[in-house]
């Protein structure tokens, strides 16, 4: 891992490295000014630690050359067994992205997803096979997903809209709303005797 921490400095540190300084900022310290010493005080606490390690690969991946790209793809299957979240390197998420709980989170590395994503555990947005290569799962700003959530599909997702716990969704949901999936039961509960 030392390595990464040489490759990860050097490309914070280049002139690339600006847009990860301002996704650390806002995600990782939640200062109005980005500070080293701020990035790794807050560094500790785990839902920032899998932040900060999220961004530098991502940023690395997109960005970086060949060398940065392949350590990128290291760092990212460190994660995956540390924070059993997956999130694709080639996923693009605006800042604000916010993870309380990551057991069983999965991002396609085909979403767009714009800024103050809140997502929470055991929740998938991914691909379905009739999906074309230049298809993708669109997601606004201000998107909360509830637990449990399934996002699957060319879709689009408006801004400020609301995901209630166990949605399945596989259609367009417009901005400004909330979306609930009802859910049925056939299970007939007896009274105790």
């Amino acid at each position: 891992m030392k390595i990464s921490y040489l490759f990860g400095l050097l490309f914070a540190f280049s002139d690339k490295g600006a847009a990860l300084r301002e996704f650390w900022r806002i995600e990782v310290t939640r200062k109005t000014h980005f500070s080293w010493h701020q990035l790794w005080t807050h560094s500790r606490n785990r839902r920032r630690n899998f932040l900060l390690w999220w961004r530098l690969a991502s940023e690395m991946y997109a960005h970086g050359n060949k060398q940065q790209r392949k350590m990128a793809k290291r760092i990212n299957d460190a994660l995956k067994d540390r924070f059993t979240t997956d999130i694709g390197l080639g996923a693009r998420i605006g800042a604000g992205l916010h993870i309380p709980h990551h057991t069983g989170v999965v991002i396609s590395d085909k979403a767009r997803i714009g800024k103050n994503l809140v997502i929470r555990q055991n929740t998938t947005i991914g691909v379905v096979s009739s999906m074309g290569p230049d298809e993708y799962i669109t997601l606004g700003d201000n998107v909360d997903i509830g637990a449990n959530s399934c996002i699957i599909g060319a879709i689009t997702i408006g801004d400020n809209v609301t995901l209630g716990a166990m949605s399945f969704v596989n259609r367009d949901i417009p901005a400004n709303c909330t979306y609930i999936t009802r859910k049925t039961s056939d299970a007939i509960i007896k009274p105790a005797h």
